[in-house]
């Protein structure tokens, strides 16, 4: 828009005569400020810039429901991937707890049945250990038969020196073994020796007034099983319950 102060360089008309002052062009050095005239200033219509450049179109409806289900998707997702991790840590953290109780449990029956297992061992190295041993036993009374001398000499120490009437019975075979090898201790103790057929050979029973000893194989035998904790006998006989002998028919009658 031009001012007065646009026109106080303009010279007067030659002629005289009052002109317009839009009677004739005005050089553009004349002007100190313009701007090109658009048609759509008529309608009000301006661009941001003030250049005249025409405002932006509205977004159609269809894109802006687009964009706002992208926008959706975008925080489903995100909220759903969230949500989908905290539920696999937390499997994840009870599928551990759950294994560790299983395999906890799991040692613990192994732990028991391994000692099951080696009592079992245990017990069966000791029957081996057992029987080896009785062989050796049974072969060394058969090849030194003399032991039984110490035997008996044993047994008679054993009793108290306040005892009296001391019996010593062994087999008769084993007869003159302990006289021979322990005579000297039977006559200090004023001990008898009798000959006993019911005591088997390699052991002896010492009798007295206030006490009996069991040197017999099968007694000794069955304390040296005790003591590694087994019942092995010293022989098939000794495992089996004695008989019971049948009454008489008079006894029966009797009663």
């Amino acid at each position: 828009m031009m001012t007065s102060s646009n026109f106080k360089n303009i010279p007067a008309p030659k002629d005289g005569a009052k002109g317009s002052v839009y009677s004739r062009f005005i050089p553009r050095e004349e002007l100190s400020s313009f701007s090109s005239w658009n048609p759509d200033s008529l309608s009000g219509s301006t661009s941001r810039s003030g250049t005249g450049a025409p405002a932006e179109e509205p977004v159609p409806a269809a894109d802006v429901l687009a964009q706002q289900l992208t926008t959706a998707r975008q925080g489903g997702y995100q909220d759903g991937y969230r949500d989908g991790m905290a539920a696999l840590e937390g499997f994840k953290q009870g599928f551990a707890t759950q294994i560790t109780a299983q395999v906890g449990r799991l040692m613990e029956s192994h732990g028991v049945q391994l000692d099951a297992l080696q009592q079992q061992l245990a017990q069966a190295v000791a029957k081996c250990a057992l029987s080896l041993a009785r062989e050796v036993v049974r072969s060394e009374l058969a090849l030194r038969p003399e032991l039984v001398a110490t035997v008996a000499q044993e047994a008679v120490d054993t009793l108290l020196l306040s005892a009296r009437h001391i019996t010593l019975r062994v087999h008769p075979d084993d007869q003159p073994l302990v006289v021979q090898g322990a005579a000297d201790v039977l006559k200090a103790r004023s001990a008898r020796l009798i000959a006993d057929p019911a005591i088997a050979r390699g052991g002896c029973q010492v009798d007295s007034d206030i006490a009996s000893v069991d040197a017999t194989v099968a007694t000794r035998w069955r304390r040296a099983a005790a003591s590694l904790g087994s019942e092995m006998p010293w022989s098939a006989a000794d495992s089996v319950p004695a008989p019971v002998a049948p009454q008489d028919d008079d006894e029966d009658d009797a009663l």
